[in-house]
């Protein structure tokens, strides 16, 4: 490996243009090329990250042979056959989440990596900012007890665009794929799969899901309350209660930089940890690291829990009859 990790980078939409500015801040990656379906986007692109190689279509960037990982910015139901072209060409891949579209599809992405031998991880970028470190020291070293609930959400509210990707079920519009796995995710650090689910959705015009409630539950009765939505604002916060204190990531807890922990009876802590750049560029250390240590999956997001979420979110939509075009 390099000195430098060299990153190519499949879309150039908003998610892109965030990963491409979280990498300026790495002293050890550097952004050699950019992919897009139009040379147009992809020159846009680069005049406005200074990439050198722009390609004009995705299997151009693939075939870059300078690059060493490629990150996936494309809609939800591209991922499975972008990350299995670059996993194809020997790329390590950094995939958005949701992973793929369901846990199929994820399977298949991840049974290939492993097969090729491969480096492969999903981008739940959360997982790896300064506060969710501090966070999971805190949960092993049980400082609030055992936990017994959490209660976690995030909505925003956009406007109805029946053409806007949100609300297109071909792209796996709707809030659970897009940000109700947040709250999945997190749930499934802290406890690791449900063992039983019980959710209702509100699915709009276009057949999605605008807003939903879940509540998971676990063997020894604790319990994850989660919601999300596209149609709503809510609070952003997440709250951890154990037996013995609380912990409370404040707004907007998915990128946090505060949290606050209380042991009932005794002391409440502020902690403060601020991120350097925008956050994005966490993962991307990450993926650096296991590829200098000659790893092909991360510890802290593992291919077999990305699988797990992903069956989770299946359960879910199950429990609403929301099928995507593509399933």
């Amino acid at each position: 490996m390099t000195d430098k990790i060299k990153w190519g980078i499949l879309s150039t939409g908003n998610i892109a243009k965030q990963f491409a500015r979280g990498l300026a801040v790495l002293p050890d990656a550097e952004l050699v090329a950019v992919g897009s379906r139009s040379q147009e986007s992809a020159d846009a692109f680069g005049d406005m990250f200074n990439v050198k190689r722009r390609y004009a279509s995705y299997e151009a960037l693939v075939a870059d042979e300078d690059v060493d990982a490629i990150y996936i910015g494309t809609p939800h139901s591209y991922h499975k056959e972008n990350t299995l072209m670059c996993l194809a060409a020997g790329k390590a891949v950094l995939c958005e989440k949701p992973f793929a579209i369901n846990a199929q599809q994820a399977s298949e992405m991840i049974n290939f990596a492993r097969e090729k031998k491969v480096f492969l991880m999903e981008a739940m970028w959360t997982r790896f900012v300064p506060i969710f470190v501090h966070l999971r020291e805190l949960l092993a070293q049980q400082v609030i007890g055992d936990i017994r609930m959490i209660q976690v959400d995030f909505g925003f509210r956009t406007k109805f665009n029946p053409e806007g990707r949100l609300f297109k079920p071909e792209l796996g519009g709707g809030a659970l794929l897009d940000v109700g796995i947040y709250p999945v995710s997190l749930a499934s650090m802290i406890y690791g799969a449900p063992d039983r689910i019980v959710s209702m959705a509100h699915l709009g015009e276009t057949g999605i899901d605008e807003n939903s409630a879940m509540i998971f539950g676990y063997d020894g009765g604790a319990l994850a309350v989660l919601s999300t939505a596209i149609r709503t604002n809510t609070p952003h916060l997440a709250i951890i209660n154990g037996t013995d204190g609380r912990i409370t990531i404040h707004s907007r807890w998915w990128v946090p930089t505060r949290m606050t922990v209380e042991i009932f009876g005794k002391e409440t802590t502020e902690i403060e940890l601020p991120m350097t750049g925008n956050g994005y560029n966490y993962e991307a250390a990450e993926v650096a690291r296991c590829l200098r240590e000659g790893l092909l999956e991360s510890d802290v997001i593992p291919l077999d829990e990305t699988l797990s979420i992903m069956q989770t979110l299946d359960e879910i939509r199950s429990q609403w009859h929301l099928k995507y075009p593509m399933e």
